[in-house]
């Protein structure tokens, strides 16, 4: 939602660019770089926002957050998000470079048009009321083609979950291991995994007697971004009990 909103705001400024007349060609070599590049160089590829507690991968020198790395350092051989090339998940390095230029450079906000640092700009983004009015106001997303297929209601939600200790909502995957391994680590409680359960052989009575462990080994990639739903709902559920008896 973000960053379509961002290509939104984008193309409306550059809009707006093109209708106001030029000055001459002396004022505008002399123009500063436009604000929005600034903060486009400090942008994480993978979310589209200015980059929190950046990393850089040491082989290509590739620069993202640190979260949003982090489902990329829990395969065996992991490939750098934007090129594809191998790296070692030990040679992963906190950016101390692109820290120390966040904290000095400033850019407009895309809403309220007020120089922020860079190191704010999320934070302010998450506040401004222009923002957040802009956002609103966001073209809806609508299909390329035209279908005569009816968009289903029913889906159930496979992208968020609740945590199954204390309730705390709108969480991802990667998200739920977080917050189960800061906040739960030494919970004994049995749960029923609320990742399983929204499968479609997932069973609400089924209690894992080691969560974390459970999470950690079962659900390192996202069951809606690998598996075909075309496949027949009793052979996923004939491979899902074969995973689940030799986990035990």
């Amino acid at each position: 939602m973000m960053a379509m909103f961002r290509s939104f705001v984008s193309a409306s400024a550059q809009q707006l660019r093109q209708q106001q007349p030029s000055s001459g060609a002396a004022s505008s070599a002399a123009a500063p770089p436009a604000a929005e590049s600034v903060e486009s160089q400090f942008s994480c590829p993978i979310c589209l926002e200015v980059y929190h507690k950046p990393v850089s991968i040491h082989s290509c020198a590739h620069t993202f957050c640190g979260e949003c790395l982090q489902p990329c350092l829990q395969v065996t051989s992991p490939l750098c998000p934007l090129c594809r090339v191998p790296f070692d998940p030990k040679k992963v390095d906190r950016s101390s470079s692109i820290e120390k230029q966040l904290t000095s450079h400033k850019a407009p906000c895309r809403g309220c048009s007020k120089k922020v640092a860079l190191v704010k700009m999320r934070s302010h983004i998450a506040s401004c009321s222009k923002v957040q009015e802009q956002m609103a106001n966001c073209p809806k997303f609508v299909p390329v083609v035209p279908t005569s297929q009816p968009i289903p209601s029913n889906i159930p939600n496979r992208s968020t979950f609740a945590c199954p200790f204390c309730g705390s909502r709108n969480l991802d995957q990667q998200e739920l291991v977080k917050h189960c391994m800061d906040n739960h680590r030494n919970d004994a409680n049995k749960v029923v995994c609320p990742v399983c359960s929204a499968m479609p052989w997932g069973d609400l009575s089924y209690k894992s007697s080691n969560f974390l462990q459970h999470l950690l080994h079962r659900h390192k990639f996202s069951y809606d971004t690998f598996v075909d739903y075309s496949i027949d709902e009793e052979a996923a559920l004939q491979a899902a009990l074969a995973l689940s008896l030799a986990e035990n």
